[in-house]
């Protein structure tokens, strides 16, 4: 049902005309009113009786497209592109494979379209990233879904939760005459109880608002005093002129106001931009109330006969600007529809049949205010079906989800994952420089490295992050000292680390090079992160000093039996060497060797933990 609200216009589409014939007659009829269900029955049955041309199996294939009969739409184009196909075809073709989960036969398709349509900016994507699924498969999580009891065995979509009520479309009014398109009662504008619990009940139809044909979806002011909806021009007893083919006429999906009379809405006024040359529908409104999104196929959209997203400005003597389109960082010549405006008034979410997604619609979300790129959600709010009319509502933290993924138009809810994008910036601790091609890398609370990324030429990197966990950050470059930098606990959704590193300047002398201390935990001779940061300064000095060769001495303190001592310090020795060699240092240049407790640096009995630690050391000699 949603398709209804996506290609707007119920103008009748233009046909091959040479491929009509006596025999399409009463499906062509049919296709030309939207009635998809039974047009597509009417053309079967030429199949079936051996009547079938390119013609009727690119017909049967539209069909099923409208109603997003992916597995049928792919069976038909497959008939129809044995012969050449106009590039929306081998485009349809292409979504309806990505539909099935079919991706390397769409790129086949969407090849083939690329090729007749090369100026397109669908094919200008494609080509730029032709594989662009396995990086959208692997994205963050954004976001939970599940479904809602308030979803009916009819099509639901397009729900939006203003205080304690959730607003959304329904054909389930059974009572009223099925719309020919997907055999469905027509759209009511219908209003359900938002719980404490979470739970939504008593849903029922907002009388005031509803006509005998389409209407909904529908957005409200912040003072909810006003609202906006989409209905069909024959409210306004317009229509297109008459279709002779179809023997009918058609409405256009007009946008209407209504202000709160009481407690009941009063009565609808007819938007000043609409027309019965083109639709308007899907509107949100900015909870400034500045400002009017909404979806139209009028003229100035990018692609011919689709829609775009546009917007216009409300005054507030109550006119309005004229409408604009958001341009191509929103738009394709493919369908957008459905956007929601956040309640940051800049943040948009809108779906897209003409991105790079899944298949079929996806939402994405772009920031109005940065001139940056949409954004896919990615799974599982996006899926392989059409998933469209995402809206998220700040105060209660939750969000909801149309798709069609179950085989019909439901609403989900939508519950966003806390997390927190972590920027960390890398520069010169004296200078204040920043630092490329820096090494970082981000710790869990149990030391467990998570990933490890090179700084930009910003001397930036960014990872996202649980909520609410602390986490550790070390760094490291050549010529500098690594060290490791905390990031507290925090609910997001940003946080900075300044990350300075010291420039190397390490003591060398005649004998040997003085570090601070290369300490061990007790009774262990692996290399700690504290450890190894030193170890660095020392890599650092010998690359400095292609000649230089160094011999490690390892020792521990006085704990423990001589038997014991002795190979626990030449274990460390040798974890120091192996150290100093995986960076790059030839084996010829460093030896090690384990002296136990028999060098002690501090002799005391008894010995302080201070005092004991300090003989657990190493040492590093210049032989040559």
């Amino acid at each position: 049902m949603k398709n209804l609200y996506i290609v707007l216009s119920f103008v009748a589409i233009t046909f091959t005309m040479s491929a009509q014939n006596k025999n399409t007659k009463i499906a062509d009829k049919l296709f030309a009113r939207f009635e998809y269900v039974n047009a597509a029955k009417e053309y079967q049955k030429l199949v079936e009786d051996g009547k079938a041309d390119p013609y009727v199996y690119k017909q049967l294939a539209d069909a099923n497209y409208n109603m997003f009969n992916s597995s049928e739409a792919v069976k038909w184009y497959a008939k129809a592109t044995e012969t050449q196909q106009d590039a929306e075809t081998y485009y349809r073709y292409a979504q309806m494979l990505k539909a099935e989960g079919k991706y390397e036969d769409a790129n086949k398709q969407m090849r083939k379209f690329a090729a007749a349509a090369p100026n397109d900016l669908r094919a200008k994507a494609f080509n730029e990233n032709p594989n662009y699924i396995p990086r959208l498969l692997d994205k963050a999580k954004l976001f939970d879904i599940k479904s809602s009891d308030i979803s009916s065995d009819k099509s639901d979509f397009g729900a939006v939760l203003y205080d304690n009520s959730l607003y959304f479309a329904s054909a389930r009014n059974g009572a009223r005459k099925n719309y020919g398109w997907t055999d469905e009662p027509f759209l009511d504008i219908y209003k359900a109880d938002y719980n404490t619990d979470g739970t939504i009940t008593n849903a029922s139809t907002v009388t005031e608002l509803n006509s005998r044909w389409h209407d909904g979806p529908i957005t409200i002011s912040s003072d909810g005093k006003t609202a906006y909806f989409a209905s069909e021009s024959y409210k306004e007893k317009e229509s297109t002129p008459k279709d002779k083919k179809a023997n009918a006429k058609f409405s256009q999906v007009y946008l209407f106001s209504v202000s709160k009379n009481g407690d009941s809405w009063g009565t609808p006024s007819s938007l000043p931009f609409n027309d019965e040359t083109f639709s308007n529908s899907n509107p949100s409104l900015s909870r400034d109330g500045k400002t009017l999104y909404f979806s139209s196929n009028r003229p100035g959209s990018l692609g011919t006969g689709t829609t775009d997203i546009w917007k216009v400005a409300v005054n507030a003597d109550g006119t309005y600007g004229d409408p604009q389109n958001l341009g191509n960082k929103v738009n394709t010549e493919g369908n957008e529809s459905f956007p929601f405006i956040a309640d940051d008034n800049k943040t948009l979410y809108f779906a897209s049949a003409g991105k790079q997604g899944l298949g079929g619609l996806d939402v994405y979300q772009i920031d109005l205010s940065n001139g940056s790129e949409a954004s896919n959600l990615a799974k599982p709010v996006n899926s392989e079906k059409d998933d469209f009319a995402f809206t998220f509502n700040e105060s209660k933290k939750i969000g909801f989800l149309s798709s069609n993924r179950s085989g019909n138009d439901d609403i989900y809810i939508v519950n966003p994952i806390c997390a927190v994008d972590v920027l960390i910036v890398v520069t010169d601790a004296k200078t204040g420089a920043i630092l490329a091609n820096a090494s970082v890398s981000i710790l869990d609370d149990k030391k467990n490295v998570i990933a490890t990324e090179m700084s930009n030429a910003k001397g930036e990197v960014s990872y996202r992050v649980e909520c609410d966990r602390a986490y550790v950050v070390q760094a490291s470059k050549d010529g500098y000292e690594g060290n490791t930098f905390a990031v507290a606990k925090s609910k997001g959704p940003k946080a900075k680390v300044d990350a300075p590193l010291q420039p190397i300047d390490v003591i060398v002398t005649e004998k040997e090079i003085i570090l601070n201390p290369i300490y061990f935990e007790f009774d262990k001779s692996n290399i700690t992160q504290e450890a190894a940061f030193e170890l660095d300064k020392l890599v650092q000095v010998m690359k400095n000093n292609p000649k230089m060769v160094i011999m490690a001495k390892s020792h521990t303190d006085s704990r423990g039996a001589d038997n014991y001592n002795l190979p626990l310090s030449d274990r460390r020795a040798k974890s120091t060497v192996q150290y100093v060699i995986s960076k790059g240092i030839d084996a010829s240049r460093i030896s090690g060797k384990g002296f136990g407790e028999s060098e002690p640096k501090e002799i005391c009995k008894p010995c302080s933990e201070a005092q004991y630690a300090l003989n657990r050391r190493s040492e590093f000699l210049i032989v040559k």
